[in-house]
């Protein structure tokens, strides 16, 4: 086990850097989900989901 680990270190470490990234990634996602933040860009002319997207106040 030790020498298949050795021998695959490079592998394992880029791996694990890989998923801590998505990780990061999708708790950032679930946050602003939450707090009502979307990646909008609020230009609701062009958009084919104006109806849906945004409530009317």
């Amino acid at each position: 086990m030790l020498s298949w680990l050795t021998a695959n270190i490079g592998t394992v470490l880029i791996t694990l850097f890989l998923i801590a990234i998505v990780v990061i990634i999708v708790v950032k996602l679930r946050k602003d989900k939450k707090k009502g933040v979307s990646s909008c860009g609020g230009n609701c002319a062009h958009c084919a989901m104006s109806g849906t997207c945004h409530q009317k106040k």
